[in-house]
């Protein structure tokens, strides 16, 4: 098995490429060591010192170390843990994986934020599994969407600008009703 790996804008984060899916549908994050009990492959990526974040994604899986880690150090355990996980053939996640839009929204804006939900699956979210992550829609209320960046995306120094300048410029344009896009946190 050839792991690839790839950087992301977020440099406590890295990108592992397995070569084959990791997930079926949908994504999985877990930002700490007490929410991966549902993942084996989670757990295991936590058991290596320095290991902080892990998110799960349909053929990837992107891993945030600890400020003081250097990456050189951790990276051989992480590539044999992710090794040993699919050698071992466990699911990467036991159960449901987290769905990628949540239901905050006034009936009567059903169509806008079908719009939203649509944009959003088609032209944001591929980008940004690119970089390693994801971005789930929260709700949307009075003219603000509200969007949470997951994975090497979360806590990237140019999350902001990316929901700012870019997904809130993207909304903006094509649903005038899109007055703003603000963050939420977990």
């Amino acid at each position: 098995m050839f792991i690839q790996t790839e950087t992301t804008p977020n440099p406590a984060t890295l990108k592992f490429l397995p070569g084959q899916a990791v997930l079926e549908q949908g994504t999985a994050d877990f930002p700490d060591v007490d929410s991966a009990a549902p993942s084996p492959l989670a757990r295991r990526l936590f058991d290596v010192p320095g290991v902080t974040g892990v998110f799960l994604g349909h053929d990837f899986v992107t891993v945030t170390k600890a400020e003081a880690t250097e990456w050189d150090h951790v990276k051989p355990a992480i590539l044999g843990g992710i090794m040993e996980h699919f050698q071992s053939g466990a699911p990467a996640i036991e159960g449901e994986t987290q769905s990628a839009h949540g239901a905050n929204h006034d009936e009567a804006d059903s169509a806008i934020v079908g719009q939203i939900t649509e944009l959003l699956d088609t032209r944001v979210r591929p980008a940004v599994a690119q970089d390693g992550g994801d971005i789930t829609f929260h709700g949307f209320d009075r003219g603000v969407v509200y969007l949470q960046m997951k994975g090497a995306c979360a806590g990237c120094p140019s999350s902001t600008m990316t929901l700012k300048m870019g997904i809130e410029n993207l909304l903006r344009h094509y649903i005038p009703e899109v007055l703003e896009v603000r963050p939420v946190g977990l």
